[in-house]
């Protein structure tokens, strides 16, 4: 809304889409992601930067220019995309306990991700 004004902040946690993005940010989201933007304080992501399409990397107006991103379980698509990486800032993915056996049946086939933490960094590739 006009007039909003972020107190002063060392970290900003940006929580307000996430994996679940379908068009454009409106409303109350849309006013949010502009204010964080605008806030000097770095800006963390969980699973995703609000307005990024995990699915097929669109970029909508407004979305969250990340320092870093906390993504779960497994890199979505979207985060490593060409217009991903431009907002996502340094990427991690963080261990949620999802059994091997979902995995399996989803016809995944991933290594043992979490062996060394619980938190680990990507590269551009979405590689460890």
């Amino acid at each position: 809304e006009e007039g909003w004004e972020l107190p002063p902040a060392d970290l900003l946690i940006d929580a307000l889409i996430g994996y679940g993005l379908r068009g454009a940010p409106t409303g109350a989201a849309r006013n949010l992601i502009q204010l964080a933007n605008s806030s000097a304080a770095p800006i963390l992501s969980l699973d995703a930067p609000s307005g990024l399409d995990t699915a097929s990397g669109q970029l909508y107006d407004p979305h969250i220019h990340a320092s870093a991103t906390l993504t779960l379980a497994l890199p979505k698509t979207g985060l490593l995309s060409e217009q991903g990486r431009a907002i996502v800032g340094d990427l991690y993915l963080a261990d949620i306990s999802v059994p091997s056996a979902l995995y399996e049946q989803l016809g995944l086939q991933v290594g043992p991700i979490f062996a060394e933490d619980t938190i680990v960094k990507l590269d551009a590739a979405g590689v460890m």
